[in-house]
């Protein structure tokens, strides 16, 4: 049976974070609010968690994990981008966004796409996952709360505990936080490349629309 706790949005209380750290590194799954919409997180080393979020999504080894990062310095870790990227980067977060790039090798081969050997990093502007990801000191593994035959990610603290109580440990509800994913972008080519238009503005890419 999932915890439940009420968190604020602006000024999280840091003995939940501190527990929700803890429910993370000891491999549990966690439903947590992002600047775009609420996600599913867990600890980045474990396998048993990256199966589980894969089992809620129904989804296959091909969709793209995200890790959530702290700040440029940890993205720089586990993706490889030029100087001109970095720039990009530096314009657009933290922000709604999600870049998807070449791994480096601190990223288990598990978490990498298995064709491209690539990984989608996130830095989000909420201060819950600030705090969070200070707590655990390492990036947070990360997917988008859209579950099966939904239209669009769940929004509802309460749903989202009806829904997935016996599927996660921890729900942290911090209100309601948009519907809209992040935009996502495929950086691995000589041009960008527009994989998903969500909250996150395409101008800086060089798109008009998606």
């Amino acid at each position: 049976m999932a915890q439940f706790f009420s968190i604020h949005p602006d000024n999280p209380q840091l003995r939940l974070i501190r527990q929700a750290a803890a429910i993370i590194r000891a491999g549990g799954v966690i439903v947590y609010p992002t600047d775009s919409c609420y996600a599913l997180g867990g600890h980045l080393g474990d396998k048993a968690v990256m199966t589980r979020i894969r089992a809620i999504r129904q989804v296959d080894e091909h969709h793209h994990f995200t890790l959530m990062c702290r700040d440029l310095a940890e993205v720089s870790r586990y993706a490889q981008f030029d100087n001109r990227e970095h720039r990009l980067l530096k314009a657009c977060t933290p922000g709604s966004y999600t870049f998807i790039f070449p791994a480096t090798r601190e990223v288990p081969r598990r978490l990498q796409h298995p064709k491209r050997s690539t990984i989608g990093v996130r830095i989000c502007d909420h201060p819950v996952v600030h705090a969070l990801l200070a707590e655990l000191n390492e990036p947070l593994l990360s997917s988008t709360l859209m579950l099966p035959g939904d239209e669009f990610p769940l929004n509802d603290a309460g749903e989202i505990r009806s829904r997935l109580e016996r599927q996660v440990e921890l729900v942290l509800d911090s209100g309601a936080c948009g519907l809209e994913m992040s935009t996502v972008i495929d950086l691995t080519g000589d041009m960008p490349n527009l994989v998903r238009q969500g909250k996150g503005s395409v101008a800086p890419f060089g798109f008009t629309h998606g």
